[in-house]
């Protein structure tokens, strides 16, 4: 057995005797730990964008625990195992790359099939969905699911030719919403409001296909700015924290000030 199976038996035998002595462990279900696991995802996420890879470590552990803790649920429950959920997975990586040769379960080499990458969402159609966009989730934040959308609809070749005429796309998209924005102005009822949203949008839609084709990632690069202004803004609390004063009692030129300071630093 190797140290990488010895941890993960390691693992599972720590989570049956708690579910077996614990009142907190005992008594979760596949819905009680549904919105934590949304939590660890989350935390994970931002020990990637912040380059921890101590904490990265650290919130992977929290996550490989839910992962189990849902196969050791469903097992008490007569409806899969651990087993089953990792051949699964297995199998789909066997299918989804018949150009490259795999070992099946026994450790006997699945040969390739084709010499050729395939496409994947073609491969992922043959499997049974009825649409190239099925597998992105409702529920998936608006920035990421915007994201996993276009690279769904690219796989299929609905993509612009270059970068040049995703910026383009911006451009037009940009003056749409600038016009959107003097009707409402002109005119504001729920119907020119809703117009400007919708435009404003496609105004973000836009940007965050151009960033595709330019190697970034919107989600990403959201989030560090929302990192860099939440230290900004506190920096800018803390120096009215240290005059006495409360941030609500500082000039609009103060808080520039204090701002320009958190910048420079």
């Amino acid at each position: 057995m190797t140290e990488e199976q010895k941890s993960l038996q390691w693992l599972s035998t720590i989570l049956d005797i708690l579910r077996k002595e614990c009142p907190w462990d005992r008594v979760q279900t596949i819905d009680s730990l549904r919105y934590l696991t949304i939590e660890e995802v989350y935390e994970l996420s931002e020990s990637i964008v912040n380059g921890n890879r101590d904490e990265m470590r650290k919130e992977l552990g929290d996550l490989f625990l839910h992962l189990m803790f849902y196969s050791k649920i469903a097992d008490d429950e007569g409806c899969f195992t651990t087993a089953d959920v990792i051949d699964g997975i297995c199998r789909k990586l066997i299918s989804r790359h018949p150009h490259i040769s795999l070992p099946d379960r026994d450790g006997t080499i699945h040969p390739a099939v084709t010499a050729s990458t395939p496409k994947w969402e073609e491969v992922k159609m043959k499997e049974g969905r009825r649409s190239t966009l099925e597998g992105v989730p409702q529920s998936l934040p608006p920035l990421v699911k915007a994201i996993r959308i276009q690279e769904k609809a690219a796989g299929v070749g609905f993509e612009f030719a270059d970068s040049t005429a995703a910026h383009a796309k911006v451009d037009e998209e940009y003056n749409e919403f600038c016009e959107a924005l003097r009707t409402m102005h002109s005119n504001k009822n729920s119907d020119t409001e809703r117009d400007a949203e919708e435009e404003l949008g496609d105004l973000l839609f836009a940007i965050i296909k151009w960033a595709r084709f330019e190697g970034l990632n919107a989600d990403t690069a959201l989030m560090r700015a929302n990192n860099k202004f939440y230290k900004r803004f506190s920096h800018v609390e803390q120096r009215a924290h240290d005059a006495g004063r409360s941030v609500y009692e500082l000039s609009t030129e103060e808080m520039i000030q204090y701002w320009n300071e958190a910048k420079s630093e």
